[in-house]
């Protein structure tokens, strides 16, 4: 029977878990747990021709790099998260309980959609970004690549938020958000030094 190889035992990797039926091995290169086989970098070794992958990183960067060049990369989607049959998801996504991804969404490689958090209708988020538990995307929003959304956040319809940018919890971000930004507060700006 085919497997799922986690790659990192960590919070993230354990949610993985819980999210699939699928046999489970963790991989990572801190052996503090009986549950770990080995170091991640010797997945190679291990991977069998049907065997699935997922980064359990939760560094949005990290995390990509790790799937660049890894091969049966899964898509993991909690039995209770919602999504449309028209929205697309990228490999080595995961989309954790009671999330809702709506109509035509598309969701990128690598992005993390947290417990309970919502992608509207029209929405795009690019590779590897993360949004957290509870946070809130109207519709048509864009989200750039390696972009976080924090815990509770909310995004109005229509709104474009650049690369590498943070969302702080529980902002609500009204106005587009440039490249390499940190917004916190309501309503969403960035903090003064």
């Amino acid at each position: 029977m085919s497997k799922l190889i986690i790659i990192g035992a960590g919070g993230h990797g354990r949610v993985i878990a819980d999210s699939t039926d699928m046999p489970i091995v963790f991989l990572d290169d801190n052996k503090s747990s009986e549950n770990i086989v080995g170091a991640f970098i010797d997945i190679d070794s291990m991977q069998e021709k049907s065997d699935m992958v997922i980064v359990a990183i939760g560094n949005n960067t990290a995390r990509i790099k790790l799937l660049d060049g890894l091969t049966n990369v899964a898509t993991v989607v909690h039995p209770t998260a919602v999504v449309s049959n028209s929205a697309s998801v990228g490999a080595g996504t995961v989309i954790f309980a009671n999330a809702v991804v709506n109509a035509c969404a598309n969701v990128g490689r690598g992005c993390i959609i947290n417990t309970a958090a919502t992608v509207d209708h029209d929405c795009i988020l690019e590779d590897g970004v993360h949004i957290s538990p509870g946070a809130h995307l109207g519709g048509n929003v864009v989200v750039g690549s390696l972009s976080w959304i924090g815990i509770g956040a909310s995004v109005k319809h229509g709104i474009t938020i650049g690369k590498n940018v943070i969302v702080g919890a529980g902002a609500v971000v009204v106005h587009d958000v440039s490249d390499g930004k940190t917004v916190v507060g309501v309503p969403a700006k960035e903090p003064k030094k």
